[in-house]
């Protein structure tokens, strides 16, 4: 679905929300009372300034007894096949946070990859498909990364496992450019990068990636990913849990100004290594 259609269909979402909420007779702080967010908050589902979470969408259903109208609206508005059904929606939650924290294990996350670090993290784990596949793929990726260019962009905590920074995804010359552009996005303060280091053994997140997403008018969520199968989480028990999670990988791991150096070090490593073979 192009970007101008869905568009049109997220606003046609808040028409249809706005409609059906007076046809109630309630107000926008009534109805978000009801679906446990603020006022505002509905409001900006109404201009399609937001988009909601399924979970909330559902909710809605429930209180205005729409038949399931807003769930179907919004499974079909996040239903974008260059994603994982399970990460959809996070796609879009994404773009309206106002600060994201990740940490990565293993692999530099999908925000700040290159297309050279895509393309063969893709190939890696498809290797029977298309070039076509992988360029839709790499491109959805990359497309992501606008966020972080932009005027609005969210505050966007990193850490890094060093296993990261060792790993030559794509070779040395795809590594070393991956690395550069961690370094060129932290020095441009675009980010806050820290490096967990491999002595310190084990930490507080052993399981996967771990992302947090905070938003100016809505909860907090937390989102978990293993290999094949990814959760979107918004229980403000759990969501704290994981929170305190990331604050211990945080307090493990080295200060930018140490991690900094690191990772300029490792991509000089394999800058080197490119330009011997």
């Amino acid at each position: 679905m192009a970007n101008g259609s869905r568009q049109a269909v997220w606003e046609f979402f808040g028409a249809e929300l706005k409609r059906r909420r007076e046809d109630a007779g309630l107000t926008q702080v009534e109805l978000g009372a009801r679906v446990f967010v603020s006022g505002a908050y509905i409001g900006q589902f109404e201009q399609a300034i937001r988009k909601p979470q399924l979970d909330i969408a559902k909710r809605i259903d429930e209180v205005l007894q729409t038949d399931g109208i807003f769930e179907r609206l919004c499974r079909k508005l996040i239903d974008d096949r260059r994603y994982a059904e399970y990460f959809a929606e996070v796609v879009e939650l994404e773009r309206v946070a106002t600060k994201i924290c990740e940490f990565a294990p293993t692999a530099v996350p999908g925000l700040l990859q290159t297309r050279a670090y895509a393309e063969a993290v893709t190939v890696a784990a498809n290797p029977f498909v298309t070039d076509e596949y992988v360029e839709e793929i790499v491109t959805a990726r990359l497309e992501r990364a606008r966020i972080l260019k932009d005027a609005t962009r969210p505050e966007y905590w990193v850490v890094l496992h060093e296993n990261v920074l060792r790993i030559p995804v794509g070779g040395p010359e795809a590594m070393a450019g991956q690395l550069e552009q961690i370094a060129g996005l932290a020095h441009d303060r675009k980010l806050l990068v820290t490096v967990l280091p491999c002595a310190e053994g084990a930490h507080a997140y052993m399981t996967g990636t771990l992302k947090l997403m905070e938003f100016e008018d809505a909860p907090p969520t937390a989102y978990t990913e293993t290999e094949f199968s990814g959760n979107l989480l918004d229980d403000p028990a759990v969501v704290k849990h994981a929170q305190r999670a990331y604050d211990l990988l945080r307090a493990a791991a080295l200060s930018p100004r140490a991690s900094l150096p690191l990772i300029e070090s490792a991509a000089e490593d394999f800058r080197r290594c490119a330009s011997t073979t």
